[in-house]
């Protein structure tokens, strides 16, 4: 056989497999959503991982952007919610936690994380379309 016998066999089995791909992607993204929606924490189920799974849940929907094509705009957007994820998370190591050094940390980390916040919210005002 050669490539001219072989090609219009892929090319028909990939049109005709296309809507398939298409379905199971889109099946895919529902069921992600789903599972950001239920907050629902992966082993154990106490407080602490009932909260770090609620916030998860909540940075990646606020990452969930419309693509600008500017990366310098999508890049601050996706990053708000991000660091805003890294406030939440610190939070509750500070309302849970009992390590000193992770409870110095979590400190730290709502104080540059809100800060760059307030940067990044302020560059998109005079930056973004």
């Amino acid at each position: 056989m050669n490539i001219r016998t072989i090609a219009p066999g892929f090319a028909l089995a990939f049109l005709i497999a296309l809507p398939a791909f298409a379905q199971d992607h889109t099946t895919h993204q529902a069921t992600d959503h789903s599972m950001i929606e239920a907050a629902a924490p992966k082993g154990d189920q106490g407080p602490s991982s009932q909260a770090f799974a609620e916030a998860n849940a909540k940075m990646h929907a606020g990452m969930d952007i419309a693509f600008s094509g500017n990366a310098d705009v999508d890049f601050a957007r996706g990053m708000i919610a991000h660091h805003q994820g890294a406030i939440d998370m610190a939070r509750i190591e500070l309302k849970y936690g009992k390590d000193p050094d992770m409870r110095k940390l979590a400190e730290e980390v709502i104080k540059a994380q809100e800060a760059e916040i307030e940067m990044m919210k302020a560059w998109l005002e005079k930056n973004a379309e």
